[in-house]
């Protein structure tokens, strides 16, 4: 699982790395993100109704209703930060917004953790002539609707695809890792069919990858 991630990019690198024009950049001065957790806000690439690809922030997870197993009164909704790749073209929660609503999720680096009490938080990031060369995840986003202790909520959010762990990450987190799609790759994500998309849904590189940081309670990757 990828439970905290970084996006230390300024916007307008941003905007230039993923094709996006100056009207089309929602993110105003936006500040470096050296950890972002599920419910925070992380920009976003995604498609507009026009067709033309627009960056702005949206908030990690997609939501749905949660209820107390004790009282079943409504309480704080649940957070879908993370979707499995062989779970995207069956899972209700996923299949229509892999289908039609695709994204990039910019970062720089992103942390896995191993043990507990305390935990040892590992930050990964590429490999490149920079400290930590920006890349992308592949993602989905919706506006999630679900009830909230008020009464119907509503907030547009995004989710980061899965896949197996690659052999840098394996020794941390055995089973999984996050989708970090290459730039020849963005516009087949974007805007290819859901059989194209779903080729890209592949463990990166390890070779292209190292640890940037590790170490006990390091829940940020220490570059703002």
């Amino acid at each position: 699982m990828c439970n905290l991630y970084s996006n230390t990019i300024p916007a307008e690198a941003m905007r230039r790395l993923f094709d996006v024009s100056v009207e089309r950049n929602y993110l105003g001065n936006a500040e470096p993100l050296p950890a972002i957790f599920p419910k925070h806000m992380g920009p976003v690439v995604r498609m507009a109704e026009d067709g033309r690809r627009e960056l702005l922030p949206l908030s990690w997870g997609f939501r749905t209703t949660k209820k107390s197993k004790k009282t079943g009164s409504i309480i704080q909704p649940a957070a879908w930060n993370n979707a499995r790749d062989d779970k995207v073209r069956s899972s209700g929660l996923w299949k229509e917004s892999f289908e039609r609503r695709r994204c990039l999720v910019p970062a720089s680096s992103f942390c896995e953790a191993k043990g507990r009490n305390p935990a040892t938080y590992f930050w990964f990031a590429l490999k490149g002539d920079e400290g930590r060369p920006p890349f992308a995840f592949a993602g989905m986003w919706q506006t999630s609707r679900y009830q909230g202790r008020e009464g119907p909520e509503e907030v547009e959010t995004f989710t980061v695809i899965t896949t197996t762990a690659n052999e840098i990450v394996k020794p941390i987190h055995p089973d999984r890792m996050p989708v970090i799609l290459k730039p020849d790759d963005y516009e087949q994500w974007m805007d290819g069919s859901a059989d194209e998309a779903f080729g890209l849904l592949r463990p990166y590189n390890s070779d292209d990858m190292y640890v940037v940081r590790s170490g006990e309670g390091e829940r940020s990757d220490g570059k703002a």
